[in-house]
This record gives structure tokens, sequence and C-alpha cells, in this order.
């Protein structure tokens, strides 16, 4: 863990930079994702058969790549009634959520008398990667179909990466087979993206790809974005806790340890808090809370390597830190009273858990807003997922001879100061 304080100058920014430059792709990353890419985009199924079998130690042909329909239907069965119950209960409460989002085509008169509006479309094939290896994002299935089902995309496509055996938990099968997708790829990596974006003989390329992924992932979305489109850049998973004096040492730590778990041993977690006393009794509790832990090994290098603890004086301080880092998940472990406040301060986190009794796994599993959000400072720019990211807009406009004379002045100007006549023309041979 490194620890720092809070000042307001250049030197503690540095240190801060420092620290989040931890989540940049290294150009060996770029070099080997490049490579891949290339060898996928000239020789098709072939690339990604070598590919799954070198990366996942999985030895598949081009027939087995694709998940059967009989294999998905029955995959749900393979589920306790339990499990059963809580992936249909998360596709309830996002499907909820996500439909209070939607947008309605609309149309207006602007001041010259002409049509103005808006429609909206879903995308009509989408891509989408579900994390496999170390441990199979049944979550995310959740997180990314229910959105695109609810928009009408008429076709999405699945690339999930298979176990050495070549198959595919069953959960995320289940999870797909209840939201309704069949279209299931056991193709995992950059090879998924890959033949996502370029096609292949057995994959038809997507026209957008969304979901999380790792270092090799994320960047192989970067390099392809303008072949086809991208949801944002979700790399491995990131927290941030603001916490003052009267947070539960012991809840904070779990919150940690939780996000620490995911396995790529990128994971990155960041605490800023008013009180010295708390940080080490969060220290302790996390130390104590290791022990029981399945993935101990991993959560502790992350612990070491990727824990970066700030305190500050004030909560406003906290705030600033928040906004500089732009965390994929920030809880408020604050008083409720200053809830609010400290909500509407910080402007780039890419969701915010409020309060005591809110840990990030609510949002990870079931309360509604997708688990699929921005990390490595992006969300200064990029917003989580939403349903409007499985659609495209056009805008409509419509004039009669009416309203092309009243808009004739104005076009007449742009074209003198643009000089552009034949663009003046297009509009006064009409009139």
């Amino acid at each position: 863990m490194l620890k720092i304080e809070f000042s307001d100058t250049p030197k503690f920014y540095k240190v801060l930079s420092g620290f989040c430059d931890k989540t940049i792709v290294s150009a060996d990353v770029s070099g080997v994702v490049s490579s891949v890419l290339d060898d996928i985009r000239s020789r098709g199924d072939l690339a990604v058969l070598e590919y799954t079998k070198k990366f996942d130690s999985a030895k598949l042909d081009s027939k087995s790549m694709r998940v059967s329909a009989e294999e998905i239907k029955s995959s749900v069965a393979s589920l306790k009634p339990y499990e059963r119950k809580a992936i249909r209960t998360s596709i309830s409460l996002v499907k909820a959520f996500h439909k209070k989002t939607l947008p309605k085509n609309w149309k207006v008169k602007n001041i010259q008398g002409g049509e103005v509006g808006e429609r909206f479309y879903p995308i009509e094939r989408v891509g989408l990667y579900i994390p496999g290896g170390n441990v199979p994002l049944v979550s995310t299935v959740v997180m990314t179909a229910v959105l695109a089902k609810l928009v009408k995309c008429p076709q999405i496509a699945v690339c999930t990466p298979p176990d050495k055996e070549g198959k595919i938990a069953p959960g995320t099968l289940a999870a797909l087979s209840m939201v309704g997708v069949n279209e299931v790829y056991k193709v995992g990596g950059i090879q998924a993206v890959g033949a996502m974006a370029y096609g292949t003989k057995t994959i038809k390329a997507v026209d957008k790809v969304f979901g999380p992924g790792n270092a090799f992932v994320m960047e192989a979305k970067r390099q392809v974005l303008g072949t086809i489109g991208i949801d944002l850049l979700p790399g491995p998973s990131e927290l941030m806790v603001i916490a003052d004096a009267g947070a539960n040492p012991r809840h904070v730590a779990a919150d940690l340890l939780a996000q620490a778990e995911h396995g790529s041993g990128k994971e990155i977690i960041y605490i800023a808090t008013t009180s010295k006393a708390l940080l080490g009794k969060i220290e302790k509790a996390i130390e104590k809370q290791l022990a029981s832990l399945s993935h101990a090994d991993k959560c502790a290098k992350v612990l070491k390597d990727r824990f970066l603890a700030v305190t500050c004086k004030t909560l406003d301080q906290a705030a600033d830190v928040a906004n500089y880092i732009a965390p994929e998940h920030l809880e408020l472990q604050v008083a409720d009273r200053s809830i609010e406040t400290l909500t509407q301060r910080v402007t780039t986190a890419g969701s915010i858990l409020q309060g005591y009794f809110t840990p990030t796994v609510l949002g990870d599993f079931t309360a509604g807003p997708s688990h699929t959000l921005p990390t490595g400072r992006a969300g200064r720019f990029f917003s989580g997922l939403q349903a409007t990211d499985f659609m495209r807009r056009s805008s409509t406009v419509r004039y009669d001879a009416k309203s092309l004379a009243k808009a004739a002045p104005v076009i007449e100007s742009f074209a003198q100061l643009e000089q552009l006549d034949a663009h003046g023309q297009s509009l006064t041979i009409r009139l």
C-alpha cells in the first residue's frame, strides 16, 4: 500500500498521477494486440483457433467454435433453483432501471417553420464480450445482453473464452438463455475482438462491440475502433472509497478485498479518508479477512502493489482526489448528512454507491445500473454502459416553400461568409 497525505500542490498530483498510470497499456501489450489482430484479419478462423489453443489451451475446430442451441437451453436446468432465481431477479432489476432511460422519437417546428426532430434505432448487429478465465462473469451477461434485448437489437453475438476442455461455464450459458441470446462462440481475448471486428467464415462481423476485459481485450477494442464501434474502455476493476471517521473498518476492508479478488492482478483500489485512525483499523481488518479468502494470494498482490491510501483534512479534499482519479466504482462511506453534497461534488465516477450500507457488490450483481463502467480515468469522458449505447440516432429535417424562404437570408449570409456560392444556390434555386 502507498500512503500519502493530500495537498493541493503539483507534487501531490504528480504522485497521484504516477499511481494512476499503473492502468496505462504497455508498448508490449499494444504490439502483441496489433500482431494478433492483423493475423485474424488475414487468416480468419484458422488464426482464431490457433490463438484459442495458445492462450486458453482449448483445442477446437470451426464447427465446435459455436455453442449449440441445445447446450445453451439445457444449461438452465443445470443450475440450482436459487441460482436461477438470482439471475432472473437481476435481469428484472436491470431491465426495469434501463427502461427509464429509453429515448423517444420527437418532432417540433423551429422558428423558421421547418420541422426538425430525432429518430432512434437499435444497432443492427452487436457483439458482447463476456470475460471468463479466472472467474466466469455471469453477471456481465445480465449487464450487457439485457440492454441489447431491451432496445431490440436484431442480432446479438456473444464471445466468451472456453476452459481447457473447450467448455463454457454453465452459469454464463444459462444467463444467456434466460435473456434470450443464442449466438454464442467459444472465443476469448484479442481473438474474440478481432473476429467480431473483421468477421471470419464462422463469426459474422458486428457493428459495435461491448463488454469489459483485461488489458489485452481493452487494447484490442481501442485498435479496432473505426472499423467497428466500441462501448467504452472497461478494463480491470477499480474501486475508490471515501470514508469518514464513522465508517466501519470491517466493511471498508471487505469492499476493498471484493474488488481486488477479480483475479487479473491489474485491479486497482483507492481510499481517501479524513481519519488516520480509521485507516489503521482498515489495515488490520484486511489482514484478518484476507486469511479466509479463496483468492487470498491474488488479493494480497493487489493490496501490496496497487492500493493507494490518501488522508485528507476534509471531505471536499477527498472529492477532489476522486474527480482526478475518475474511479470505476466510488463508495461514499460517510454520514447521511454528507452524502448529497459529496455526490454533487464528484463528477467523474462511473458509479456512486451512497452510504454505509451500499457496497459495490450491489452494483456488480443486481441493483439495476450496468456494471460495465469506464476505468483508467476514462470516466472523465465516458459514462457507464446504458441502453442508448445499443442505439443510434438520426436527426430529421423537413422544410416547405414557406419555411425555406424564411431560411434563405441565413443561408445566403453563410454562403458568402464561407465563399461557397453553390451552397447558397442550392437553396435559392428552389425559390
